[in-house]
């Protein structure tokens, strides 16, 4: 019986070869398609989740209430953990990581390598954390300030082999550290991405003593560093979190509890969700989850369609295996087969499609996914797949095919009823709102990109390009200044601390005429020179800039948001202003500018002069001698590192990577949407094939009678014509709401505008145009005559 349904299936599918393709291709497609989405999705869930403690695990953060606007920031100071581990009996362990923000040059022997992925942390993220240890002593791990922590991909690039315990390695040539600890590599599916670790107490090793005589551990005014901590079992971090808030308020006056506090962000949600526990990414992750189920269920859709559509046709074969003898059962069987058979071959060719194209999605996308059918999560997905797939698509047509009456069918009197039509033409309308949606999302994610990357900074990043300072480069920045001008390509040379467009560095250490008890603003921070403006263009409002004279270190200018924030009098200029234990006063009012992914608001910033803050040389170029002045930096550069490679990020780059992750997430969405639309086409393809076919005699004599090709053409596409109208109708106001929320993301958004839509729905009816018009001109113009001859 099963060879005789399986013979009975291949014969079926070789004599319907059309359909059979159609059918096949666009199952396949969308199980790959499908399959990658959900495979996506499974790794984001997934980030954090292989440590033994990660409900345990929370991440601190510090939320602000300014005049009634607030913040929340993901660093924070660095004594709170030490306070907070010692003082609150509920915290187990606690630890500080501090991204090291330089390239370091490492070196062992002969081998030498720049090294960017180094963190300063305490020796509790290894206790935290599960990162498994290879080898060193889980005691002490860093028993001095000259330790280091490395990952086996770090020890085989310096020692291959031979067990690195013990070893020295040289950093940017002054400093030696010895390796005191080996980790297994970090997965890819951590918050956490490093490649070696130093003791954190080296930062306090740094920290400058005349500012704070307690050194970092004394600093409360600076949130700069991230602070995890393990909680004990039962216990509730909202409790911890008001605990910390108290023992902040305590040590720092400028703190109130009305305006100030801690939050606990879970370590599981830190990938998904805002600093602010918000949803984040999250978003992203549902979005992706409905398109694969969306694509999937076209896929589906296209079966059912398809197969109810050529349900006539099978209608004479089925009643007379009804007659012979045939159960309801085997008829239903015999379908169910058929089904199975073709979504094993679908399945098959999807496989194929995935193994193919796995190393370019893994580059589209930016991950490390592994298609392999020993995967318990890829087959777990693709068996939920398959399965729900045979249910969607498989019964509801055998159910169908199964059903006829052998009398009616043999008599040739046999139609699909009124019932089943209007559910093809439902299904018909579902597939296609599902694409007009994906093309409206497509067309708005686009767009709002767009506008993020052309939107008015407030300053001029083109033409500019940065690079760091090393070693005996600090001393030496007014000879590197001066150098650098002089060489060819170079139109100006300003020094600061970080790169303009994403400045990371934040405090509240500030004072102002007026300022209330326990009023406290955070504020950006930046460090820069005479020639910053006219590097970057910045727009001065009022006052003056820095001169170039030692004067200009008691001199501040904030920007427009932070003078709001301050609520100052007018006027502004020359009041007293105390920044990080410096007074002085305001002498200019800068225009906004965007120094932060869009994703956030404008917040206030200080710009002040302190070369001792110095790190990034800023080199301004025209588009032509750009080249030229990168050869020449390099050569000024060879001049104090000449073993160190010259490295350097030009701010429109920079300034891209921001949105790298959105600009990834709309290839794929890009890419998924044109599967779905793909998809729908076939389908639309196939029941205007049928249509025309079923229609064959009416279009005969409608051709006898006088009709001319672009008569019968409206005909056969006015019904489908009106379905993709229906469509646009129900799908605008699911994306706009769908749209809306994304774009609650993005601070500074695209307005959605009806021409999207207008647009979309001329897209959707093109589309469905050009797919059913090859059919319906194949029908008008077929010669009548073969149509009628039995008539």
């Amino acid at each position: 019986m099963l060879k005789n349904y399986v013979t009975i299936a291949l014969r079926t599918l070789w004599n319907n070869k059309v359909y059979s393709f159609l059918n096949m291709v666009g199952l396949a497609v969308g199980l790959a398609a499908g399959i990658l989405m959900l495979l996506w999705v499974q790794d984001e869930l997934s980030y954090d989740s292989f440590h033994s403690k990660t409900a345990q695990i929370y991440k601190l953060v510090a939320n602000f209430d300014v005049s009634g606007k607030k913040e929340t920031w993901s660093t924070t100071p660095a004594p709170i953990a030490i306070f907070g581990k010692r003082e609150v009996p509920e915290i187990a362990d606690a630890v500080r990581i501090q991204t090291d923000w330089n390239a370091r040059v490492f070196e062992f022997g002969d081998k030498s390598f720049i090294e960017k992925k180094g963190a300063y942390a305490d020796a509790g993220v290894f206790n935290i954390f599960d990162f498994p240890l290879i080898a060193g002593n889980p005691r002490n791990l860093f028993p001095n300030n000259r330790s280091i922590v490395i990952t086996q991909k770090f020890a085989a690039k310096y020692f291959g082999n031979d067990a690195p315990i013990g070893k020295t390695i040289r950093m940017d040539k002054k400093d030696s550290y010895t390796v005191s600890g080996l980790i297994a590599d970090i997965p890819a599916n951590s918050s956490i991405q490093y490649e070696w670790f130093v003791p954190f107490s080296i930062l306090d090793e740094q920290y400058n003593k005349q500012y704070q005589p307690n050194g970092l551990e004394g600093d409360w005014g600076n949130y700069n560093y991230s602070t995890f901590f393990l909680l004990k079992e039962k216990t509730s971090p909202v409790v911890v979190a008001k605990k910390l808030t108290k023992i902040h308020a305590s040590n720092q006056k400028e703190a109130n509890e009305e305006t100030f506090s801690y939050g606990m962000n879970p370590l599981s949600q830190l990938r998904l969700y805002n600093d602010d526990g918000s949803e984040g990414s999250i978003k992203t992750v549902r979005i992706f989850t409905i398109v694969a189920i969306v694509i999937l269920l076209i896929a589906c859709i296209n079966y059912v369609n398809l197969a109810t559509a050529r349900a006539t046709k099978r209608a004479k074969e089925v009643s007379v295996r009804k007659i012979v003898g045939a159960q309801l059962s085997q008829v239903f069987g015999q379908f169910m087969g058929e089904s199975i058979l073709l979504f094993s071959l679908a399945l098959f060719l999807a496989i194929l499609l995935i193994s193919a194209v796995v190393p370019v999605y893994n580059e589209i996308s930016g991950k490390t996914l592994e298609f392999s059918l020993s995967n318990p999560t890829i087959l777990l997905v693709l068996g939920a797949t398959m399965l729900g797939t045979i249910i969607v698509a498989g019964i509801y047509p055998a159910l169908l095919l199964s059903s006829f009456k052998p009398v009616q069918a043999l008599k040739g009197k046999f139609t699909i009823g009124g019932s089943t039509t209007l559910f093809r033409k439902i299904l018909v309308v579902t597939q296609f709102s599902m694409s007009i949606i994906l093309i409206i999302s497509t067309l708005l994610i686009g767009e709002q990109l767009t506008f993020m990357r052309e939107k008015e900074l407030g300053y001029d990043k083109d033409n500019v390009f940065a690079f760091g300072l090393r070693g005996e480069m600090y001393g030496k920045k007014d000879a590197i200044k001066s150098e650098l001008i002089k060489q060819a390509g170079v139109t100006g040379v300003s020094f600061s601390n970080g790169y303009i467009v994403s400045l990371g560095s934040s405090t509240s250490d500030i004072e102002w005429p007026g300022k209330k008890e326990n009023e406290q603003v955070i504020a950006s921070q930046i460090s820069t020179d005479k020639e910053f403006m006219d590097v970057f263009k910045l727009h001065l409002k009022e006052g003056e800039w820095f001169s170039g004279t030692k004067a200009d270190s008691s001199k501040f200018i904030l920007n427009e948001t932070a003078v709001k924030a301050m609520g100052f009098k007018e006027p502004v200029l020359g009041q007293p202003f105390t920044f990080h234990g410096v007074k002085g006063s305001i002498t200019g009012i800068v225009q906004d500018f965007h120094f932060a992914s869009m994703h956030q608001k404008i917040n206030p910033i200080v710009l002040f002069h302190n070369p001792n803050w110095f790190g990034v040389v800023n080199v301004k170029t025209t588009g032509k001698s750009a080249a030229q002045a990168i050869a020449s930096a390099e050569k000024v550069w060879k001049q104090y590192q000449p073993d160190i490679p010259f490295e350097y990020n030009f701010m429109n780059e920079a300034f891209d990577l921001l949105y790298k992750s959105e600009q990834r997430t709309a290839r794929l969405f890009n890419i998924f949407a044109g599967v779905a639309i793909l998809i729908s086409c076939l389908g639309l393809f196939g029941l205007a094939a049928f249509t025309a076919e079923q229609r064959t005699k009416e279009i005969g004599v409608r051709k006898v009678l006088g009709a001319s090709v672009t008569n019968i053409t409206a005909l056969l596409s006015k019904d489908f014509i009106k379905l993709v109208v229906l469509s646009n109708l129900i799908a605008w106001p699911i994306a706009w709401y769908m749209m809306h929320k994304w774009l609650e993301n993005f601070a500074y958004q695209i307005p959605i505008s009806l021409w999207v839509f207008a647009l979309a729905g001329i897209l959707a009816l093109l589309i469905a145009l050009l797919t059913i018009s090859y059919q319906s001109v194949k029908a008008a113009l077929a010669n009548p005559v073969r149509s009628l001859r039995s008539e």
